[in-house]
């Protein structure tokens, strides 16, 4: 099973079908948005509590660390890794800043898999019915294409991507 997408084809421009594809592949994703000038992906997660400084450094490390490990075992290296966080009433916002030059759709979800682990039960997770592994595939077939066809694209379009209520919504700032 595959698809057949070709860069810039269709009503939907790349950068705007890549956010779409990260938010119905990954519920743990609250928000995307997408920086064409500096071409880099900002993801935004939320713990339903506050984190401690303490578990804030600790998940910063591990982040870090495998990011590091996954870009050297592929032999790429990131232009930009920053992982930041903001508190608002009772929730940490933990946002994860990306290059997409060098950023792969396996890294995504190496990234998503360690919010899971280490979050466990306080992430905040979009509730959908769960992809079926061939929903899954062609989601992540589709996210690795799209991120070659943003490449180095002359797209300018500052994109904000968050679900409400099981839909997916972008907007161009």
């Amino acid at each position: 099973m595959g698809f057949d997408y070709k860069c810039g084809g269709g009503e939907l421009t790349d950068s705007v079908g890549l956010l779409i594809s990260i938010l119905v592949r990954y519920p743990e994703v609250s928000t995307v948005n997408f920086f064409p000038e500096k071409q880099l992906l900002k993801f935004t997660f939320i713990y339903s509590r506050l984190l401690g400084d303490n578990e804030l450094a600790d998940l910063k490390g591990r982040l870090l660390d495998s990011i590091e490990v996954y870009n050297l075992l592929e032999g790429k290296e990131t232009l930009l890794v920053a992982i930041n966080h903001n508190v608002c009433d009772n929730l940490t916002l933990i946002e994860v800043q990306r290059d997409v030059h060098s950023l792969a759709q396996e890294e995504i979800t190496l990234i998503v898999e360690l919010f899971r682990q280490f979050l466990n039960s306080n992430l905040v997770t979009e509730e959908n019915d769960r992809l079926i592994e061939e929903d899954i595939i062609a989601q992540e077939e589709m996210i690795e294409h799209m991120l070659q066809c943003i490449k180095g694209s002359a797209e300018n379009k500052y994109l904000f991507a968050f679900r409400e209520e099981g839909k997916v919504l972008v907007f161009n700032k």
